[in-house]
């Protein structure tokens, strides 16, 4: 053993190499000395537990350069989303479009007016300028904007119903990913949950009779991730802001994924719209910026001024507020929406769900050569109708037809399957697709840049 741990060569010797020179140019003296130095322990550790030398000890240099090229790889990789799930939560949800990417670099770049009034020169409101643009699209009084639509939720309940009860349908006490359920907000906002009705129906009346002189708030939440079909029924909106109107007590609603535009004017499924809510007299509408609005993650709040105001003075507000390059992002994307006749170009979320099947089928068959080229000699590759999905708990029923292009394995292998998908995932910019039924599924709906996609998978 002792003979292995003298085959350890000193960091001072291996800093002379001219190799080892090379990488000190390019990454830094420090950071190649600690690299050295891990490289170094973990040989004495195997030593110890193995009694032999890492395979690497032979190449010193080539192992210190992999280590220092991994550590430099971004934790964030631009990756090709051929899932089928448009807004893939895992995958960053909303693409933003040109005018968002351009307005962050340039706040990024800049001192910028983010709470500094011009006019006064003084200390503004970071959500103001935003607050304006939202109202104009809207029809709302006021607007407040935190990091997410958890948040607003969570804002809106700590900051209106402390202590007291929140009248909500049993059938709309949601989960969302991560385990973040209504109830458990509730709880932490310090609120006490009053459930109403039945999970799949639930009149007007059942909120009447559970109001108390400790109601504070009557809630809907859209079920957007599920869906209850069959005897069924739900209070509308509009009911239920009459019936808070006459009983004093505000309306609020979790719209979840929230849409600022009719989606069936494309041929997509309707979603309810924030400024519909605010002209049925809704209290507060809250909804999220990257889902079907097509901008970055935000929770924004809309309705009542007096309301906003006790929102903005919430010590939890200042901790959820969003920075300034969000801000940036949301009001260019906010800006695109008032010129809606561009949208479905300018807007990438609205532009993919769009996609027609004939586009995405043309498509497929220009790729399919150069797949059948590149992975042909293993699978067979096809091109078949698929269904693909908007994602994020949006519209979680319909599908949008598509096309994929499938990769089935000549020898029927499930290991060469999983080995091919992993493969892909270790590219550059990784390619992702779903297996599913022994296939390898790359739908194309996302897909817009060709050239890059042909790259990746003929290396």
């Amino acid at each position: 053993m002792k003979t292995l741990f003298s085959q350890l060569p000193a960091i001072d010797s291996l800093l002379r190499e001219p190799a080892m020179q090379a990488l000190r140019v390019q990454y830094g003296h420090q950071q190649t000395t600690d690299t050295l130095r891990a490289l170094q322990q973990e040989a004495r550790e195997q030593i110890l537990a193995q009694q032999q030398l890492p395979a690497w000890c032979s190449d010193w240099p080539q192992a210190a350069a992999a280590r220092l090229q991994r550590q430099q790889s971004t934790a964030l990789k631009p990756v090709l989303n051929l899932t089928g799930t448009v807004l893939h939560t895992n995958l960053g949800r909303a693409l933003l479009c040109e005018e968002a990417v351009a307005a962050v670099t340039q706040v990024m770049r800049s001192a910028v007016t983010l709470e500094y009034a011009l006019e006064e020169g003084e200390r503004g409101h970071r959500d103001r300028a935003l607050a304006e643009l939202l109202c104009q699209l809207t029809g709302a009084e006021d607007a407040c904007i935190v990091n997410n639509n958890a948040a607003a939720v969570l804002l809106m309940l700590a900051a209106l119903a402390p202590g007291k009860e929140v009248v909500v349908s049993r059938g709309e006490l949601v989960e969302i990913g991560g385990a973040f359920r209504i109830p458990d907000v509730m709880k932490q906002a310090g609120c006490t949950l009053t459930e109403v009705g039945t999970t799949n129906r639930t009149h007007l009346k059942d909120y009447r009779q559970a109001l108390t002189e400790n109601t504070a708030l009557l809630m809907k939440v859209h079920t957007s991730n599920y869906q209850i079909a069959g005897f069924t029924c739900s209070v509308a909106e509009s009911e239920l802001a009459t019936l808070g109107e006459e009983c004093g007590v505000p309306v609020i609603v979790d719209l979840g994924s929230g849409s600022l535009i009719d989606l069936s004017q494309y041929g997509l499924p309707a979603e309810p719209m924030p400024q519909q809510l605010i002209a049925d007299g809704v209290s507060l509408v809250s909804f999220s910026g990257d889902k079907l609005l097509g901008g970055p993650q935000a929770g924004i709040i809309v309705g009542k001024k007096a309301l906003i105001a006790r929102l903005q003075q919430h010590p939890l507000k200042r901790a959820l507020r969003v920075d300034k390059m969000t801000l940036a992002a949301l009001e260019a994307t906010l800006q695109r929406y008032l010129q809606p006749e561009t949208l479905a170009v300018q807007l990438p979320t609205l532009r993919l769900l769009t996609r027609t099947p004939h586009s995405i089928a043309e498509q497929a068959g220009r790729l399919l050569p150069v797949l059948r080229q590149a992975c042909g000699a293993h699978f067979l590759v096809e091109i078949a109708p698929c269904l693909s999905q908007i994602g994020s708990g949006s519209l979680p029923v319909d599908r949008l037809p598509s096309f994929a292009l499938t990769l089935t394995p000549h020898d029927g292998s499930g290991s060469r399957l999983q080995q091919l998908a992993a493969d892909w995932r270790k590219r550059e910019v990784p390619v992702t697709g779903r297996l599913s039924a022994g296939k390898l599924w790359l739908d194309l709906r996302c897909l817009e840049d060709e050239e890059l996609f042909i790259r990746m998978i003929s290396l």
